[in-house]
């Protein structure tokens, strides 16, 4: 009798361990309801903006693995419609896609394959007329900033507006979340005719000013990133022989502010800073790319290219992106002429060169990666 229990006791253990096992693999498994095509579970998407006005933005589909073909447009194929006017950010969060679209001025939340969930539109609005432009996500609510000085608080399940913020300055940028407060750039004015040199500081609790953060280069812009307490972003100061002035806020010091070097783009992996900077000279239009990196933790750069195999293009082509996959820091760049499709160029994260690939629109700004 006892053997029997014991049996039997095995027998339930095994079957509950199978059902676990099941359940974690149906909640790993990517929601790709409604999709034309079958995609591999590793996955890329390419944000283009396209031409400001003429409603060539798109999302491009990538397989890091080679195991399925190149979409140029693949928000087109699943929607049967084009993404709009001026692809602005892209993010994911929980397996969903939220992009911005700037000059139609909405919101839409896609699945993992790129079908379209809802979307919600900023057309009409008064106070969020300016357009949107980047997005923070947590627990549940999508932060966007918008030209006008305006930041929203959008239920990412329902994706109505539950809540905004006015008046904080003109042009509103980068965002993004530290320790329960949301931190945005306030870049210039409408017509560009004045740079500022601040950063908001909003308590996501009551969804209030908390302060005001005085930056040491006027124009912070884009990209702003978050790593070990400390707030990264670059100001485009056009007034200024440096250029772009890549700073940091440390959040855990009173915000104080401080500067860390020349730079034009970043992206962050595992606590390392991946920098260029582009410099170009316009009386003859050449463009000189130099790649570094900065060890956030023991706060030094290291002049060092991280590239090591580069295609000999990189070293003068415009470049618009550097985007790191975190799930592996495969490194991507993105080139761009403003008049062509851009290009991107894939390394391993040890900086060996992989491939270059056509874009798939004007101007790839930021990707998504997925497994």
């Amino acid at each position: 009798m006892k053997t029997r229990s014991l049996w039997f006791g095995l027998l339930c253990m095994m079957a509950l361990g199978v059902t676990l096992t099941a359940c974690e693999d149906d909640d790993d498994k990517l929601d790709d309801t409604g999709s034309q095509v079958e995609l591999p579970d590793t996955r890329a998407y390419i944000l283009y903006e396209g031409s400001s006005t003429k409603n060539n933005a798109g999302i491009a589909f990538y397989a890091p693995n080679k195991d399925a073909d190149f979409y140029s447009n693949i928000f087109l194929k699943q929607n049967s419609k084009q993404l709009g006017d001026t692809g602005q950010s892209i993010v994911e969060e929980d397996g969903k896609i939220y992009v911005a679209v700037f000059g139609s001025n909405y919101i839409a939340r896609l699945n993992a394959a790129c079908v379209e969930e809802g979307r919600v539109s900023f057309v009409g609005d008064a106070e969020l007329s300016g357009g949107v432009r980047y997005m923070a996500v947590e627990d549940g609510y999508i932060y966007a900033s918008f030209h006008g000085g305006a930041v929203a608080k959008i239920s990412a399940r329902t994706l109505k507006v539950e809540n905004k913020l006015t008046g904080l300055g003109d042009n509103l940028e980068a965002v993004v979340i530290n320790d329960g407060l949301l931190y945005v750039a306030n870049s210039c004015k409408a017509d560009w005719s004045a740079y500022h040199k601040e950063i908001k500081v909003i308590n996501l609790k009551d969804f209030t000013l908390k302060e005001t953060i005085t930056t040491l280069n006027q124009n912070p812009y884009k990209p702003m990133l978050e790593e070990d307490d400390k707030i990264f972003f670059i100001s485009n100061d056009y007034d200024s022989v440096e250029g772009y002035v890549l700073q940091m806020i440390d959040t855990k010091n009173g915000n104080k502010v401080s500067k860390v070097g020349i730079a034009s783009l970043m992206d962050e992996y595992e606590g390392t800073l991946y920098l260029i900077n582009s410099v170009t000279d316009w009386t003859t239009f050449e463009t000189t790319n130099t790649f570094f990196t900065y060890d956030i933790k023991k706060g030094e750069m290291n002049d060092s290219p991280f590239l090591k195999n580069a295609p000999a293009e990189l070293t003068s082509k415009g470049i618009y992106m550097i985007q790191l996959n975190p799930n592996n820091g495969d490194i991507y760049i993105a080139t761009s002429d403003y008049v062509t499709n851009g290009t991107i160029y894939r390394f391993r994260n040890d900086g060996s060169f992989v491939e270059s690939f056509d874009a798939g629109g004007l101007n790839p700004s930021s990707m998504v990666f997925f497994n």
